[in-house]
């Protein structure tokens, strides 16, 4: 276990107080997006969507971490990595009400979400080993949840990814629930991390809550993904809602007594209070992060209001050359309807 927060005073982490700063103005960000998203979700705004929150530490220091130039393979839950690497709140917004994923066109090298479990994971692998063979020097960061490592695609990725020394970070934020399913009921395994030794790969296990060490982990990891040795890093946090809007916790999660403290808790006010110990961050300060973060979104949310609304008719393009019949009936089903 690698952590920061509860072993040292700030001033012996070796962070400046500028990335710290950086980390808890992302973190607050995503908080306020999240919260945003669901309320706007539970009015109907959008059809769905996947909350994140108590998973802001492990996902923003992971993003924290990756240097310009290094590719980014997201999943649907991934929305604070994704925030913090660059992605602009109005492109995740516009995607949840059907628009192109991202609509604001910029230049990050980050690939699309992946909704299916696991699939992307062999994707990271194959941008590793294209990365290889071009002679580039970035690396690949790749996420996905405790849930993924039951899936063929991870055992696929990860091992090729071994074989051809590709250089990529597998990033396994195990919040402990693949949906309704417990960690210790879908492996028998001691840790997502030891499952490394069988790909002949790196492993090692984060404080998920802390992000300071992930940016620690995963900055390490992804230096030693660049010099040709993959990296598999499980990093331990929680998800305090459900798994999605149309979930239940309540019908399977009675109680967190099996956890620890640290990892059930609130990773934003545990960071406030380690900053705030050490003179960092004043209640002021925060006020003012909040406020900005509340801004932000509300922008967000304008912008996609006002754009307009994605034709039906868009949802079969660039899928085939040409369009075989079956998919052509169900256009002109769709343009009856409308």
């Amino acid at each position: 276990m690698h952590q920061v927060i509860g072993e040292r005073p700030f001033s012996e982490t070796g962070f400046e107080e500028g990335e710290a700063w950086a980390l808890l103005r992302d973190m607050v960000r995503a908080r306020r997006f999240d919260e945003r998203a669901l309320a706007l979700q539970r009015r109907g705004w959008m059809s769905g969507y996947p909350p994140f929150e108590g998973q802001e530490a492990s996902q923003v220091g992971a993003a924290h971490a990756m240097r310009d130039g290094d590719w980014l393979v997201p999943t649907y839950r991934s929305n604070a990595m994704q925030l913090a690497h660059g992605v602009p709140m109005s492109d995740i917004l516009a995607f949840r009400r059907g628009h192109a994923e991202y609509a604001s066109d910029h230049d990050l090298n980050v690939l699309p979400q992946a909704v299916p479990i696991a699939s992307q994971i062999p994707h990271a692998a194959g941008l590793g080993m294209a990365r290889n063979y071009r002679e580039e020097e970035s690396a690949t960061l790749c996420y996905f949840g405790d849930g993924a490592t039951s899936e063929g695609d991870f055992h696929e990725g990860v091992n090729f990814a071994g074989v051809f020394d590709a250089p990529v970070v597998f990033f396994c934020e195990n919040n402990h629930w693949a949906i309704s399913t417990p960690r210790n009921k879908q492996t028998a395994s001691e840790s997502i991390a030891v499952k490394a030794e069988a790909y002949g790969i790196e492993g090692v296990q984060v404080d998920g809550m802390d992000p300071l060490a992930v940016r620690k982990v995963v900055s390490a990891a992804l230096d030693v993904a660049r010099d040709g040795t993959p990296v598999l890093v499980e990093s331990l946090t929680y998800r305090k809602g459900p798994h999605t809007t149309s979930d239940d916790p309540s019908q399977y999660r009675d109680d967190d007594s099996d956890l620890p403290e640290w990892r059930t808790g609130d990773p934003i006010e545990r960071y406030v209070e380690y900053l705030a110990d050490a003179g960092l961050v004043t209640d002021e300060e925060l006020d003012d992060l909040r406020e900005q973060a509340t801004e932000e979104v509300g922008d967000a949310v304008d912008h996609v209001e006002e754009t307009e609304t994605s034709d039906p008719d868009d949802v079969f393009d660039h899928v085939y050359e040409e369009l075989p019949p079956e998919l052509e009936r169900q256009r002109e089903f769709v343009r009856s309807r409308n």
